[in-house]
């Protein structure tokens, strides 16, 4: 299954995207309606991802402690392990 908030990503891509046509934009702007009414867009998934992705970047941003690196690596560990 695809991660809802990445499927929301590309959708929001393909409707801002001067390269898209015009039926494919509207396409997924429907689409992406859908999610937003149904929820699935706002849902655990896709804020699982969010916070996954956080967590990646301070691991890799030279501004962020070590402290705050290693407790990134360890969240990400953890919920590997919960998988």
């Amino acid at each position: 299954m695809a991660n809802p908030g990445n499927v929301a990503r590309g959708l929001k891509s393909a409707i801002s995207n001067p390269n898209t046509s015009e039926e494919a934009k509207e396409r997924a702007a429907g689409r992406l309606a859908e999610m937003e009414y149904t929820g699935e867009a706002d849902s655990a998934a896709a804020h699982a991802g969010q916070v996954q992705r956080g967590h990646k970047a301070a691991i890799s941003n030279p501004n962020t402690s070590e402290e705050a690196k290693q407790h990134s690596k360890d969240a990400l560990y953890d919920e590997e392990e919960t998988f």
